[in-house]
This record gives structure tokens, sequence and C-alpha cells, in this order.
């Protein structure tokens, strides 16, 4: 072969490898942009379905052998991860340690400097070790609870209509014995005062692996949400609604409850604005998802979860009722994960029955937020502990950690909580019937009755205790409001909105606003069918002429009626004499996954007793299921401390999926007495 053949034959080698490596590389493009945009679509947020733990980091020399101690024991225990929490030093409570623990702290000066450098560095450390052994690690955004910042002044603080000099200070957090003043929740120049160096501080410890920077439940200490204010409001609220709300606040909000109502849709629009987007948007900046508990706020708090990357419920400070609550937002806003921040003084608050706490109980518990659609949890919570030490205590808490009454069973616990998370987060949550959520009844009812209040429970709005129609039980119904419906469309004679779809709309209320009302008739003269209960009345200071019209047209539709069962034309998912509480998801095939919780979890209240969970004999239900058109009926054994997992494929076949966990029987404890200690 001569020179130049040997030459071309080698240039075409060349060239065919050049081409197909320039193949491979731009498969490999499309394939890895293929991936980003399904992670977008459906991001996975965590590397598995393992319980997470809070970790609460005292202001005290935190050292990295202890960090790395306490990740490994919880790696060891089978966690998915933790959320850093900053707290007081111990020494800012030492007559409660001293006098119910014997326990000395005395003042710590070697604590890292909040958000300095040398505290960065720390947290960081902590971020890369996690992400090195495969756990996750998420982040409080600022230090204890509520929002509150050492560069609040008294122009970006909490206002309160008539006070002047009334400004929220929040004494347990890092910086104790120096206060930090809680934001103006109404003001986002508040809230970027507050973020923009916790932010910065925090930048090192956000690379790597992606996080969550969570914020806790609305506690603003007032006596009531009326009197909540910011600079303006009554000029914007005079803009909006065409009276001077001044001569109603100086004579108490409680006194008119229609100017209520009109203050509170105000005053949403101010929080959602001044605080919640804002710090949506500030946690998308710093390349972070946002995990929020948005209970209590003084919104319409099912449009506010859906606002949030990861909603998160909380109990048992809660019951777990509330928690249908933040599913059905998710569900409506196409959010995969429904945490909670589980276990939180469980037994009362606080510190009750602390260390002495029973997994038959916490199992209990978490079945209970599993039938309410909860599908990844945060245990409440894990202390700092310096490696051979567990003698720090959280007083508000059950304990997790090395030493503890817990400790034997939490690994099998833990793969318990694992499986069954892992199957609720399959497809999407089942839905059939919608029911409107009495949020303009309860702003309208004002504060709860003495007996439902507590510290951080004040008004009806909050939603607390509410729970869907006893007769809609078997239909699987989740919660919808007005902003909902607003987004809903009705077509293929379903009522679609996010990944729901709904074959009917039930309304059993006293007062709907108008503009709900008015999206109700639009969509029921489309077909939706609607179970109307009774007419409802207008809420709000300015009365419509047309409400009533509204009402008597909505009423007189043939797919109209006050009798559900007119209007539930098909069957129900679940039929039986006695339905335990459940959830259920549904996969692209038509793969149902039911979870059937244990009957000694249905209805739980606040708070519960130690070895409330003991149960001696099985319990069994007969239930028939309706599923793709099929009917299925099978017995159901809920052995001692069981719930139940079946998989109904598309053809109604039934398969149990094996979630056991038999935890040691639980010791039945009187209720301890519940004291204040500080």
């Amino acid at each position: 072969m001569s020179f130049e053949a040997v030459f071309l034959h080698f240039t075409y080698i060349c060239m065919m490898k050049w081409f197909s490596n320039l193949l491979l590389v731009c498969s490999i493009s499309l394939l890895a942009l293929t991936g980003c945009q399904q992670a977008s679509q459906e991001p996975s947020f965590y590397l598995n379905s393992k319980p997470c733990v809070r970790w609460w980091w005292f202001a005290t020399e935190i050292k990295k052998p202890d960090v790395k101690y306490q990740l490994d024991w919880l790696k060891q225990n089978n966690f998915g991860g933790v959320e850093i929490a900053w707290v007081y030093p111990l020494y800012r409570y030492q007559k409660m340690y001293e006098k119910n623990y014997n326990r000395h702290y005395p003042k710590d000066t070697s604590a890292q400097k909040w958000l300095s450098e040398e505290w960065s560095e720390i947290v960081a450390y902590t971020k890369q070790y996690a992400d090195s052994i495969g756990l996750g690690c998420d982040f409080t955004f600022g230090s204890a609870w509520p929002v509150a910042g050492s560069n609040i002044d008294k122009f970006h603080a909490t206002q309160i209509y008539g006070d002047t000099a009334f400004r929220q200070l929040l004494t347990f957090a890092w910086t104790w014995p120096d206060t930090q003043m809680v934001i103006n929740h109404l003001d986002s120049n508040a809230f970027y005062r507050f973020a923009d160096p916790v932010g910065r501080a925090l930048a090192k410890p956000l690379k790597g692996n992606k996080s969550a920077l969570f914020t806790d439940s609305w506690e603003i200490k007032l006596n009531s949400a009326n009197k909540i204010w910011t600079t303006g409001f009554e000029k914007t609220f005079l803009k909006e609604f065409g009276y001077d709300i001044i001569p109603y606040m100086n004579a108490g909000l409680d006194s008119f409850p229609d100017v209520r109502y009109d203050y509170m849709l105000h005053l949403d629009g101010y929080v959602t604005n001044g605080f919640y987007k804002p710090y949506v948007q500030k946690c998308k900046e710093l390349g972070a998802w946002s995990r929020v508990q948005c209970l209590a706020a003084p919104t319409d708090v099912m449009t506010t979860y859906s606002l949030v990357d990861i909603p998160e419920t909380e109990a048992m400070l809660n019951n777990p009722n509330f928690s249908r609550i933040v599913s059905s937002s998710a569900c409506l806003s196409s959010k995969k994960l429904v945490s909670s921040e589980t276990f939180t003084c469980m037994y009362g608050f606080p510190a009750t029955y602390l260390r002495k706490e029973q997994t038959a109980d916490l199992k209990m518990v978490a079945d209970a937020l599993f039938a309410q659609g909860v599908n990844h949890h945060f245990y409440h919570g894990m202390p700092y502990n310096p490696k051979g030490s567990d003698t720090i205590d959280f007083f508000a808490t059950t304990y997790f950690g090395p030493g503890g009454s817990l400790t034997p069973e939490l690994p099998a616990f833990n793969a318990y909580m694992e499986k069954v998370s892992g199957v609720l987060q399959k497809g999407k949550t089942y839905s059939d019937v919608a029911v409107y959520v009495p949020y303009e009844d309860a702003v309208m009812k004002g504060a709860y009755p003495k007996e439902r209040q507590r510290v951080w429970v004040w008004g009806e709005y909050e939603l607390r205790y509410v729970h869907p129609p006893d007769e809609t039980k078997n239909y699987h119904p989740l919660w919808i409001n007005r902003h909902f419906l607003e987004k809903a469309e009705f077509k293929n004679g379903k009522l679609n909105v996010g990944d729901a779809q709904f074959s009917i709309l039930y309304i059993d209320v006293e007062y709907m606003d108008i503009r709900a009302l008015q999206r109700v008739v639009e969509l029921a003269k489309k077909g939706l069918p609607v179970c109307l209960k009774r007419l409802p009345k207008q809420p709000g200071k300015t009365k419509s002429g047309n409400y009533t019209g509204l009402c008597e047209a909505l009423a007189s539709l043939p797919n109209v009626s006050n009798e559900f069962k007119k209007v539930a034309a098909k069957p129900p998912l679940i039929e039986g004499d006695t339905i335990p509480d459940y959830w259920c998801r549904v996969e692209k095939d038509g793969t149902h996954y039911v979870f059937l919780a244990q009957p000694l979890s249905q209805d739980l209240k606040y708070p519960v007793y130690s070895g409330q969970s003991y149960m001696e004999n099985p319990v069994f239900r007969e239930l028939t299921f309706h599923v793709n058109g099929k009917s299925t009926k099978q017995a159901i054994e809920f052995k001692p401390y069981q719930s139940v997992m079946l998989k109904i494929s598309p053809d109604g076949t039934i398969a149990f999926i094996d979630i056991a966990f038999v935890p040691k029987k639980p010791v039945v404890r009187p209720r301890e007495e519940q004291k204040m200690y500080f």
C-alpha cells in the first residue's frame, strides 16, 4: 500500500472515531438533559424515604469528632438525614435543668459566634460529612422560631395595632443572652433584612447535595390574630374594601365578624407577599428547596402550603387530622412530598415521659399520620451530645439519640417507616370527592373556645380540628378551597386541578366567599355534580345583591342535590361497616396502594398517654374495594400494633405488602402532670 493510501486510511479511521465520540457525547448530553427535565418535573428531594431527625445544636462549641460520631450513629440506626436547628446555650434554662434533672451547665464562652466564619465552617463540615456517608442535611433558616434576627430593628419588627411599644423578642436563640427581634412578616423588606446574612453564612454549607431550608409554624405571640398590623395597612385596606377599618380596630374586631373577614383577607395578602413568597424565592436563590410549616399562619392556609416545595405538617402538638389539610394542598398543587415534624411532645408539653418513650406509641402516631397523607418524616428530635455523653436534652421533644429508651428498636422501626413512606410516595394521591374546606366559617367564628386554645393555638381560622363529613369517608375525600376551585377545569366529566381528578364537589358550609360561589356555579353549569347540603351566606361587610340569586341558581341545577347519594353516582373506593383511617396512592397503570391504619390510631388527640397503643387481640374488618370498575371483597386482619398495606392491581387483584414491625409490648402508665418548668 502506498504512503498516500496509508495516510488516507489512517485519516479515515481517526475521523470515524472522532465522529463516533461526538455522537456518544451528544447522546449522553441528550440523556442528561432529558434526565434534568424529568428531575425538574418530579424532584426526588431526599436520597431515600428513610426518616430524618431534627438535630438540636445548642450554642456550645460544636466539634468535628462529635459531629462525625452522631452522624455515624444515625447512619447505623437507619436514618436518612438530619435537619440542623440552632437554639439557645444550655445555661439559658439552668434553673429548669438543675431542678428537674440535677444537671448543671455553666456559661459557655467557647461557642462559635452566630453566623461567623467559624460557625459556617463547622456547618459546612457537617454537610460535607453527611454527603459523604449518604445522609441528607437540611437547615433551619435562622435560629429557633419564629423568624427573628439580631439585625432587626423596631421598624422591621412585629407590629400590633394600638401598641406602638410592642415588639416580640426571641429569647432562646443561639445568640442568648443577646435577644433577637421577631420580624414583621407583613413586610418583605424585613424578611430580606433577616435572610441576607443567614443566607451568606449558609452559602458554603449549601454546596454539595441539595438541601432544604426549613421554617417552623407561625407563632407570633399575640392574644389574637385580630391586631397584627403594619405601616400603611389602613390605607391599602380602604382602597380594597372601600371603608375605614380604624374605628373597628379601636372597638375590637371580635364584635364585627364581617369586618374581621375583610381584615383577614387583607392580612392574607400581606403575609403571603411579605413572607411566604419571598421565603420560597430566597430558597431558590440559595439553591435550596423550601420546606415549610404554614399552620397557624393568618392566611387561607391551603393556598399558602401550595407555595412551598415541601409542605410540612406537625404532630402531636397538633392532632393528626390537620395533616389532611396539608396533603390535600400538596395533591392539588402537584407536590410529591408531604413531610411531618413527628412525635413533638407526644405525651404532653414539656418533657412529659422524656426518655421513657415507647416505640409502640410512636408507631401508633406515625400510622395516624400515614393515614392522613404524610409520606416523609422528621423526628423531633435529637440533641447534640459530645461523644461519650448523652446528658443533654431538649425539653419540647421526644428523645432520639444514643442511650434513649427507643434506641434498641430504632433500626427496625426506621425500616418500617422507610418502607411505608416509600410506598406512599409512589404515583399520585387518589382523589374522588372534593370537600369545600370551611375556611370562611372559621374566620367568621373568630377565636376557639377556651378549652381548645393553647399557647400556640388561638383561632378557628387555623383549621386545627376540621374533619371531612362522615358520609364522604369511603370516597377518600380531599379538601379544596377557593384558590384551587379557581384554578380547576371541568373536562371529561372530572374536576381537574394539580394531581387531582374529582367526580364530585361536596359543600356544607355556613359561609362562602362570593368568588368561590361564582366559580362553583360556573363548574356546575358545565356538569360538575355538586352536593350542596345548605345554601351558604356571604361573609364580609359589603354584600352583593346577586348572592342569593347565585345560590338559588346553583341549587336549581339537575346535577346539584343536598343528598350525597344522589350525586355520588359511582361506588366508593372502600365499603364496609367500619372503615379504618386510610390513604391511597395510584400509579399511571392503575395500580392502587392502600394504607389501612391500625384501629387505635384513629382520631388521635393530643396528648397521647404512655401505653395508649396497648393492644391484646386482633381486629377484623370485611371490606370491599372498588378499583378500575372491578369490585373485590377482602377480609382484613389487624394484628396487635399492625397496620395493613394493600397493592391492588389494575385487574382488581389484591396483594398484601409485608410492612410488619412488631414493637415491644408497651407499658400502660398514668398520665403525668404537665408542668411548665420556666
